[in-house]
């Protein structure tokens, strides 16, 4: 997600430090930052039923969430305001948010405590390894990026996210129909996701260019502020033929 948006986290540690994939896309970029008291308590209390440790073999999905129904993966999902409004307003699908920033962690663990949320697991890893191994070929409803770091500066545009041979390990995990939805505020961005999955065969868009943007995703502080600045929001919806 944007600069703007993403969590503040504490200095990783030795532990916690995510494995080097030398040249590999990394799907975000650690930031200093300090846990509130509300969210280290969510973490202590709640993280040993909500968040799934890294294993490199394949969840299975209905044993997690204990019945069989969709599966929603969003990578990136800061401080989880929008991830756990998505999760209530749809009860009959399952979800699991990836985020490797602490305190973003902790905020969504609080938001699951506060308003009783059992649809919703979270991995604090890297998404790369995550899809990798820990995610089941054809076994996702659908995929959320939603404002991912736009990485402005023309020279840094090759650490964007959303490139070719991730959105290939992306539709790998989708099931047929399954859809993927970015949403980005930086036009030059959404120009290159348009461009991006539209190039994947596999996927079709659903709209003429960028999509309507879903009921079902909720509008963020960040991206308030944004509007009311006169900045764009660019939403893309893909399906998996």
């Amino acid at each position: 997600m944007s600069p703007d948006e993403t969590s503040p986290t504490v200095p990783e540690t030795a532990a916690d430090a995510p494995v080097a994939h030398p040249r590999a896309i990394r799907s975000y970029v650690l930031r200093a930052g300090r846990m509130g008291t509300g969210q280290q308590r969510a973490l202590e209390e709640l993280g040993p039923r909500f968040v799934l440790p890294y294993r490199d073999e394949p969840l299975d999905l209905a044993t997690t969430f204990g019945r069989s129904a969709p599966v929603v993966l969003e990578i990136g999902f800061g401080m989880g305001g929008a991830t756990a409004q998505i999760a209530q307003a749809l009860p009959d699908h399952d979800f699991i948010g990836v985020e490797v920033h602490t305190p973003g962690v902790g905020a969504l663990l609080k938001l699951i405590g506060e308003h009783d949320i059992t649809n919703l697991r979270i991995v604090q890893h890297d998404a790369v390894q995550v899809l990798d191994h820990m995610i089941a070929a054809g076994s996702l409803a659908g995929v959320h990026v939603f404002f991912p770091d736009p990485w402005h500066k023309k020279k840094h545009h090759k650490r964007r996210l959303i490139q070719p041979a991730f959105v290939q390990k992306l539709v790998g995990r989708l099931a047929p129909g399954g859809y993927l939805h970015c949403a980005t505020d930086w036009e030059d961005y959404a120009v290159q996701m348009l461009e991006v999955l539209s190039a994947e065969p596999a996927l079709v868009n659903t709209a003429d260019g960028y999509a309507p943007k879903p009921a079902y995703r909720p509008d963020t502080k960040f991206e308030a502020r944004g509007l009311r600045l006169g900045h764009g929001v660019w939403d893309l919806v893909f399906r998996k033929a």
